[in-house]
């Protein structure tokens, strides 16, 4: 086990892995993050090294469980030099959405 428990996985989604946004646009996302299970501060800093690694227009989908995640994704955009696109609430989790600038 590692420092934060059980490794989580940063999948490298440009298999075709595809955002379906709420006005119904689609997005092809370059990395996807499954933080569901984990708190403050692993799902941040997943996000901050999945959105190292993508180039600039490269989007993160970001899969959290935990309400005070949801809340610190989208303002930590600014000093990751990205934008938080979205988030939409599965019945599961929550999925947020960061496009690198």
């Amino acid at each position: 086990m590692g420092l934060f428990g059980s490794k989580k996985k940063v999948e490298d989604a440009s298999t075709g892995a595809e955002a379906v946004l709420s006005d119904g646009s689609r997005h092809a996302v370059a990395r996807r993050v499954d933080c569901r299970g984990d708190s403050c501060p692993r799902p941040q800093l997943m996000t901050k090294k999945a959105v190292g690694e993508i180039a600039a227009g490269g989007l993160v989908e970001v899969l959290v469980d935990n309400p005070t995640s949801v809340e610190a994704l989208p303002p930590m955009c600014d000093e990751l030099n990205a934008t938080h696109v979205e988030t939409i609430k599965d019945p599961a989790c929550w999925r947020v959405y960061i496009r690198k600038d």
